[in-house]
């Protein structure tokens, strides 16, 4: 959303890939099922099958993992004074990014994979510096400074590119 010189805008895992891997090729059906065929029909599952216990507490922690992943948003926010992100649960609060300690700041499309490993608060290798990104391949990147740099995903480059364009007027 963009109001005057400032826009607000929140990512989230929603990706219809993403939750077939982890809900149906990932553990969670599978656990499930192996939890009741195990404690329910009492048919132990495997060679060396895990206790009761071993298993629902897999299947507890593996769930709670999956909801956790629910819960992940990227809040970005730009303002008169600089950006501030928030990658939640991670971030209780924003973090703020100054205008001046950034020389440069623009949208820019990016390769999650190649240049950071995959979505989620990643390093790039090679000099690229830190992704905060959840979704897509488009990006505000920001170069400080002292050389760093830190990339923020983004769905609205349009919006973004206009607002930066407003403030390197001003």
């Amino acid at each position: 959303m963009t109001v005057g010189n400032s826009f607000f805008e929140t990512q989230t895992f929603r990706e219809k890939w993403l939750w077939l891997i982890l809900i149906f090729f990932g553990t969670n059906v599978w656990l499930f099922k192996e939890t009741f065929d195990q404690m329910v029909q009492h048919i132990e599952v495997g060679n060396k099958p895990m206790s009761n216990m071993e298993l629902i507490s897999t299947t507890v922690l593996v769930t709670i993992l999956t909801i956790l992943f629910l819960l992940f948003k990227l809040e970005t926010r730009i303002e008169k004074d600089g950006i501030y992100i928030r990658f939640f649960p991670f971030h209780l609060s924003p973090r703020k990014y100054s205008w001046d300690k950034i020389e440069k700041s623009y949208v820019r499309q990016y390769s999650p994979l190649r240049e950071y490993g995959g979505w989620g608060i990643r390093f790039g290798l090679f000099g690229k510096g830190m992704a905060y990104n959840v979704s897509g391949d488009m990006g505000i990147q920001l170069v400080f400074k002292d050389g760093t740099k830190v990339l923020i995903g983004t769905n609205k480059p349009q919006e973004v590119e206009e607002i930066l364009r407003r403030k390197n007027l001003n």
